[in-house]
């Protein structure tokens, strides 16, 4: 596809670091973000500027919904999405029949056992992105199965040379789909817009979905593909 992704090294690492509690345990794990008058973000859990403003407040407990809750949303957020806090997702979930015969199937379990995704997302990224090709390159650059960037494999611990190996791609596109469920509090279509546009595009749009022709169409066709292979 063609991409529009604005990635960026430093604050993701940054998000990685604080929102998903690399640092200290005992520390609360709060964000700030201040937005500079250029566009340009920062992020920090040491708010020593008076211009930042809270982004994300790291919650004493977080309790999976109720199946009753969520069963009927459109956008469920982090239900059954990304099971919060290193709770597992379960296991109907994952042995989800309508995914039996779809290509990767293994390793798309895999992933979602590593980062407790659906791995019904899982797919329908994969479906949006490279239609199943591992041999998919865009004219940004982005390669693979779920069309990473080099600088976001790497994020990932993935080299430029094993992009497209089907089971190294799913993994880092996975972790960083993950990871921006987390950054938007399980707000799946912010983490989708992120995905498509570059997390620092949502930000900067005041935590909404970019006003970009593709981010706008990628958004939704990955939640109705989503829908068709979940999990009733």
């Amino acid at each position: 596809m063609t991409s529009i992704r604005q990635r960026f090294g430093r604050i993701g690492t940054v998000i990685a670091a604080l929102a998903l509690g690399v640092a200290s345990a005992a520390a609360r794990a709060d964000i700030y973000v201040l937005v500079e008058k250029n566009g340009s973000v920062r992020f920090s859990n040491v708010p020593n500027d008076p211009r930042y403003r809270l982004y994300h407040r790291e919650p004493t407990e977080h309790k999976l919904k109720d199946v009753s809750e969520a069963r009927n949303l459109r956008n469920p957020g982090d239900y059954r999405l990304r099971a919060p806090w290193g709770r597992k997702i379960e296991p109907a979930v994952l042995a989800n029949p309508r995914l039996a015969r779809k290509p990767f199937q293994e390793h798309v379990v895999e992933a979602a056992k590593e980062t407790n995704l659906d791995p019904a997302l899982i797919h329908a990224v994969i479906v949006a992105e490279s239609n199943y090709n591992p041999n998919a390159v865009s004219a940004k650059g982005a390669q693979g199965l779920m069309q990473l960037l080099p600088d976001t494999a790497r994020r990932y611990g993935v080299m430029k040379k094993e992009i497209r190996q089907p089971e190294k791609n799913i993994k880092a596109g996975a972790q960083y789909l993950a990871d921006l469920m987390q950054m938007f509090d399980g707000d799946v279509q912010l983490a989708l817009a992120g995905y498509n546009a570059g997390e620092n595009s949502v930000v900067r749009h005041g935590n909404r979905i970019p006003p970009y022709a593709e981010t706008r169409a990628y958004v939704p066709r990955v939640l109705n593909t989503y829908d068709q292979l979940r999990l009733r």
